[in-house]
């Protein structure tokens, strides 16, 4: 008796929908304290938008101030690697990750 062993093909990663748990707080529902976090976020990156990755801490702006100053250590501050190489280094892994921002 012969089986069919095909497996179901799986939907290609660009049309599946990424499922969250973390309550994300967009830029114009922000207020009280997630709005001044996140405008403490775009006065240190001259950005206008706030991207996915600071609006996953919008439920907690305190820690989002902590997590901010964090980053802007590590990621920004000169080092063993200047800006520009950990800047390049962010955006590829993004890419590799199909990450939007």
């Amino acid at each position: 008796m012969a089986t069919d062993n095909a497996k179901p093909e799986m939907p290609k990663p660009e049309t599946l929908k990424p499922e969250t748990k973390i309550k994300i707080t967009e830029d114009a529902a922000a207020t009280g304290d997630t709005a001044v976090a996140y405008d403490y976020w775009r006065s240190g990156s001259g950005r206008h938008q706030v991207p996915g990755i600071i609006k996953c801490f919008g439920a907690r702006p305190d820690f989002l101030r902590q997590v901010v100053d964090f980053s802007n250590t590590i990621h920004f501050s000169e080092g063993h690697l200047n800006r520009r190489t950990k800047e390049m280094i962010a955006s590829h892994v993004s890419f590799l990750n199909r990450c939007p921002y």
